[in-house]
């Protein structure tokens, strides 16, 4: 059986809280006229706005993670083979007629690059949770220097025209058809994590706000029925029961 990982289990409890306050507008809509309450945020055709409010941030919220998701994964099959195909434009290199000084010069980008992330990092830059900004913070530099490196492999081959291979892959003008890939791959994966984050925002701010928040809310909507029906009543222990829980992070 597989073990729920941390973002599941988060995403779970915000639509859990969600799904526990449409229960208890619907128990406090059945208290018929005795419940009223003379805080207007309270009153029925409020709640229902914010349940409408917190249902819509969810979705966008995971609209946006669906896009975030599918460009980390664009942007992961275009690097992904970026390691291999340096090792081999610096072996064509060095076989090219090329100064042996321009060729130290292409090992050592080629070694920068082989070295920008260890395999650890990139699987966690690749599977991070987007929760954790300093997560995502860390992948994206380590990306934008491989963008860096290779730009400047090419550059090295620009300069040096006896750089002239056959091979179709390793051709200046191919290379620079994948610089630019990754690159629209690379702002593609940064505009949607923004938006992503954008919408996390905006959900924690609708469910888990100190002061107007769903979860805080359902807190009076208790206190209030514990207020009129009492401690010991069956309305109270009907609502009592319903679980809230302030998620942290994603």
């Amino acid at each position: 059986m597989k073990t729920p990982t941390k973002k599941s289990l988060s995403e779970t409890g915000h639509a859990k809280n969600v799904a526990n306050f449409q229960s208890l507008i619907s128990f406090c809509s059945g208290f018929g006229a005795v419940y009223n309450p003379s805080k207007e945020s309270l009153k029925i055709p409020q709640l229902q706005s914010l349940l409408e409010n917190a249902q819509d941030t969810m979705n966008t919220t995971m609209t946006q993670r669906t896009a975030f998701n599918k460009a980390t994964n664009s942007r992961r099959n275009a690097f992904s083979d970026l390691k291999p195909l340096s090792t081999k434009i610096t072996n064509a290199f060095a076989v090219s007629g090329t100064e042996q000084l321009e060729i130290v010069n292409m090992k050592s980008m080629n070694k920068k690059l082989q070295g920008t992330t260890s395999k650890k990092a990139s699987a966690s830059a690749e599977d991070s949770q987007p929760d954790t900004a300093k997560t995502i913070s860390t992948s994206q530099q380590s990306y934008d220097k491989m963008v860096e490196h290779f730009s400047s492999i090419i550059e090295i081959l620009i300069q040096n025209p006896s750089y002239s291979p056959n091979e179709k892959d390793l051709k200046v003008t191919a290379l620079q058809d994948k610089l630019s890939d990754m690159q629209t791959k690379n702002r593609e994966l940064i505009e949607t994590y923004t938006q992503y984050s954008n919408a996390m925002l905006q959900r924690n701010q609708i469910l888990y706000d100190p002061l107007s928040g769903l979860v805080q809310t359902s807190k009076e909507i208790k206190q209030y029925v514990k207020s009129i029906f009492g401690a010991s009543s069956p309305q109270y222990r009907q609502i009592n029961g319903i679980e809230f829980k302030v998620i942290k992070g994603g």
